[in-house]
């Protein structure tokens, strides 16, 4: 008998975790942007990538693209391209931290012109979401300042707040905002929607349908993020995950790759709030891979999410409470490490294969001569990567 339960293999099998577009593309460090062989140079062959992905897992059913980089003449056809490969066109992510004139700032800028043209841009991509069916904007900001006495902090969150209302007010239907947070870098005195908090004080003045985006990378060592997660879930703000993993600061890992005990922990929390297949919690990957293959890296990631998920469903519940409540320090953590230390691959090799997926979709990827086909295929043009 499986060690999954029916139940939680019914759990598992509404899982779904959105893939970037920009993980297909070239990325690198802040010194130099690598290129591999079989990179996409254009949105629809990162589209073709992101869907072998899903092929081989069963978990990735959409992909969440960046205005300007994945601008293409006719977002219908990209929409219908994507679904004739089994996926479909997820969130839209601004981009206000390329352009020369947001080197102070963008939403926050204090040139009406500079915030306006900021403003404007988002209402494009509430223009593309219309066209691809996308239900989230997902707003990450680069401003701030380096040094103390450089701006006035407080204006700018006025104007942040400005400029997000007239944002807000543009969503139609079921468009939610989510806005994303991260503690320091680029700026490096202070950053205007540092952490959780900051990001919930401004989505909550907007509305229902605005949200936080926790990305588990932006956050300071130490930072005991699964309290986050609960916080969020407990205010109804938790909109969206970026799922990744780093060492020392944004490296944009993959996810559980440096701490997969934090993977668990935040899975944990997410099945006790009610975040698990919430269709209000998207879960998503924001990653980058520098100098590891890049569809087998998303494959990596989202087959990470998905062993924590189910250690983390196999957590005993009732005796986990009883120890809870009798104060039994010792045995509650013994229950909460025996799910951890539990080895779900093998069941969940097996149960891939009962659905009709590879039981080894990394396996199954490097013998279905995919990369080999787009290396020998994707010769000329300009490689996809950081700003196309």
């Amino acid at each position: 008998m499986s060690i999954l339960s029916a139940d939680i293999q019914s759990q598992l099998a509404g899982q779904g975790i959105e893939l970037p577009s920009w993980a297909f593309g070239n990325s690198g460090t802040r010194f130099r942007v690598w290129t591999t062989e079989g990179t996409p140079r254009d949105p629809f062959e990162k589209i073709a990538d992101a869907a072998e992905v899903n092929r081989v897992t069963g978990l990735a059913p959409s992909v969440a693209l960046h205005i300007p980089w994945d601008k293409v003449d006719d977002f219908g056809a990209l929409r219908r391209h994507a679904e004739d490969l089994g996926v479909a066109l997820g969130t839209i992510n601004s981009n206000t931290f390329q352009d020369e004139d947001y080197k102070f700032g963008a939403l926050t800028h204090e040139d009406d012109r500079i915030r306006r043209k900021a403003v404007d841009h988002h209402l494009e991509c509430i223009d593309v979401m219309d066209a691809t069916g996308s239900r989230d904007l997902k707003i990450w900001l680069a401003e701030g300042s380096n040094y103390p006495g450089q701006t006035d902090m407080r204006a700018r969150q006025d104007r942040l707040n400005d400029s997000l209302r007239t944002i807000y007010e543009r969503l139609t239907g079921d468009q939610r905002l989510v806005l994303e947070y991260k503690f320091f870098e680029p700026s490096f005195y202070h950053t205007d929607v540092p952490d959780w908090g900051t990001s919930y004080a401004q989505v909550a003045t907007l509305g229902d349908r605005a949200m936080v985006c926790l990305d588990t990378g932006h956050h300071a060592p130490g930072t005991n993020i699964e309290f986050i997660v609960m916080q969020l879930l407990r205010l109804g703000k938790l909109g969206s995950f970026d799922f990744n993993s780093r060492f020392y600061a944004d490296d944009d890992l993959i996810v559980g790759a440096a701490d997969p005990f934090q993977l668990f922990r935040i899975l944990v929390e997410v099945i006790r709030g009610g975040g698990l297949n919430n269709p209000d919690v998207a879960f998503m990957l924001d990653q980058c891979h520098n100098i590891e293959a890049k569809i087998p890296g998303q494959i990596r990631s989202v087959l990470n999410v998905q062993e924590m998920t189910a250690r983390a469903l196999l957590i005993d519940q009732p005796a986990l409470q009883a120890a809870q409540s009798a104060n039994d320090v010792l045995g509650a953590q013994a229950v909460f490490m025996d799910a951890f230390y539990t080895d779900v691959r093998p069941a969940l090799a097996e149960w891939r294969a009962s659905r009709g997926l590879p039981d080894d979709p990394m396996a199954a990827y490097a013998a279905s001569g995919y990369q080999q086909k787009i290396e020998a295929e994707r010769v000329g043009g300009t490689q996809a990567g950081w700003g196309a």
